[in-house]
């Protein structure tokens, strides 16, 4: 009997010091802190209350309604988007800024090439190329539908040009004679045969499709970034993960200890739980990072699209003066395969003379370069993008890392014994779990179905995926199909034939000497030399007047 008395006296005694303890921890630090984060309860305890009442914090006693865990929940949402936010800004703005950098560059570039080619042809050629300029107008106009995603055939486009171009000409420099529209359909099939524009346009068509291809995918490489950035950035909680953000942010206020931090490694387990599906998009997006760097070595080396556009009016220019050269051994040919046009009935002296050909460009100069276009060069961008891209690589396995440091989230690695470890304060035990979905198995923190990786996730994987095929397709020199949300296509099989360094300017070409043949199956070359006369003025007769009087093609 005297043994129950006792023990009765003792549990006596510890009910009272545990009352005692209990009416000593108030609720007047959760109150503040609460009232400091913005939160409006319309009931804070003034001491500890049974936690019976609480779903996801201890439920010994509490400072915490079950309003306040309520909203406590829903803050814990709000902080882990913004934090997210937060660590994402950098990248985000990265791929928004240097899109448009690159974008505005490369626009204004065509735009300026092409008023310079327009101003120079105008002060050499004069009205022959006034009154044709649309041959010009339209090879810029298809070059810029390329570039914003058309679906343009850069080769058989850049072709055609050349094609057109002969048939100017061709119609000018024999304008005795009457040539109709089938005479010029003719022309057409012996281009290549002819080459009368020397080895330019092979040249210039190596370098143009090389240096647009590597342009166009760069850039759009870019936006594909960038919207995936901004996409994955945007992240959704479970309903586990809001559980563990809520019971890692805020339960230390229902514990009255509002000032208390998580445990860094708490903090880790949390978030690779929280962001596992994020983590999972790092391998595909690394790949694209390396993708994107190798295309930008195109836009440093032989194809910068730069260095091919700016002299283009100049490479133009001397296969014009090429085809003046040897315009009798291109006639003749072109008679030979498809007969003696008729006579027009005036002769060419009669037509008045114009040396409006003779007119040849100064030898391009690369330390006369134009202006660069949007205030800056292309290298300076390449240098600039490339530094940014190597940045961030990792990035989304990094992520909880860069979430979980003492200044944002945690308290720190040196304050292992006064931090918050889901239950009190003290040391964190469980290990830190290993990146991605498949490894958060056995997360302490957040419950996470490894057999459902998310949907949203796995579409800006294959979007990246897409990216670095074409991307590595356009550091060979092809251009596959390619289209977004925002264009209409792309084109489909352009590229040039060189593997690794194409040609960067043209070679003088030998002029061939014309022959005679009898049938009229096409130009030929290997029969006795005929005496063309000279071109020097008597092919330049008429110019002005034939551009005057004549309705061009």
């Amino acid at each position: 009997m005297l043994r129950l008395e006792t023990i009765i006296c003792t549990f006596s005694v510890l009910s009272v010091a545990a009352r005692a303890d209990f009416k000593a921890r108030n609720c007047s630090e959760v109150r503040e802190a609460c009232t400091a984060k913005g939160f409006s309860f319309a009931h804070v305890p003034h001491q500890e209350i049974p936690g019976e009442h609480l779903r996801v914090c201890p439920q010994g006693n509490t400072c915490c309604t079950q309003e306040m865990e309520d909203k406590f929940g829903q803050q814990s949402k709000q902080d882990f988007e913004n934090l997210v936010d937060e660590m994402s800004y950098e990248l985000r703005s990265t791929f928004v800024s240097r899109h448009k950098r690159f974008d505005e560059f490369f626009l204004e570039l065509l735009d300026n090439t092409e008023r310079s080619l327009n101003e120079m042809f105008v002060r050499t050629y004069g009205k022959p190329y006034t009154q044709n300029s649309e041959v010009f107008e339209n090879l810029f106009a298809e070059l810029k539908r390329y570039y914003t995603g058309g679906n343009v055939n850069l080769e058989e486009m850049l072709n055609d040009f050349w094609s057109r171009l002969l048939e100017r000409m061709f119609t000018l420099l024999n304008s005795q004679y009457v040539i109709t529209e089938d005479y010029l359909e003719c022309i057409s099939k012996y281009t290549d045969q002819l080459k009368p524009f020397g080895d330019v346009p092979r040249k210039l068509k190596a370098q143009v499709t090389r240096a647009f291809i590597a342009a166009r995918t760069f850039v759009q490489g870019l936006s594909v970034g960038r919207e995936v950035a901004q996409r994955v950035s945007k992240v959704s909680s479970t309903p586990a993960c809001m559980r563990a953000l809520t019971k890692m942010l805020y339960c230390p206020f229902c514990q009255a200890m509002p000032a208390v931090k998580p445990c860094k490694n708490y903090c880790l387990n949390v978030m690779k739980g929280c962001l596992a599906n994020q983590a999972d998009l790092d391998p595909e997006w690394n790949q694209y990072i390396d993708a994107m760097l190798l295309v930008a070595q195109r836009l440093e080396g032989p194809f910068n699209i730069e260095s091919v556009m700016e002299p283009i009016d100049v490479k133009i220019s001397e296969a014009i003066m090429y085809m003046q050269d040897n315009s009798a051994q291109v006639s003749y040919r072109v008679f030979q395969g498809c007969g003696q046009p008729k006579p027009a009935g005036i002769t060419r002296s009669a037509r008045g003379v114009s040396d409006v050909f003779n007119a040849r460009f100064r030898p391009y100069s690369p330390e006369e370069r134009p202006t660069t276009a949007a205030g800056t060069s292309l290298d300076r961008l390449v240098v600039d993008i490339k530094q940014k891209l190597k940045l961030s690589k990792k990035f989304w396995s990094n992520l909880p890392e860069a979430v979980c440091v003492e200044e944002r989230v945690t308290a720190g690695n040196a304050s292992d014994e006064e931090c918050w470890n889901g239950h009190t304060k003290g040391r964190y035990f469980p290990e830190v779990q290993k990146d991605g979905l498949t490894n958060q198995l056995n997360n302490p923190e957040v419950g996470v179905d490894i057999t459902r990786p998310d949907t949203f996730i796995r579409q800006q994987i294959m979007a990246l995926r897409v990216m670095t095929n074409k991307l590595k397709n356009a550091y060979n020199g092809n251009d596959i199909y390619f289209q977004d949300s925002s264009d209409e296509g792309s084109g489909s099989g352009s590229g040039s034939g060189c593997t690794e360094v194409c040609p960067t300017y043209m070679d003088s070409a030998p002029t061939e000497t014309p022959v005679v043949r009898a049938d009229r199956s096409g130009p030929v070359d290997d029969s006795p030399q005929l005496h063309a006369p000279s071109v020097a003025l008597p092919t330049m007769l008429a110019l002005s007047a034939l551009a005057l009087q004549r309705q061009w093609r």
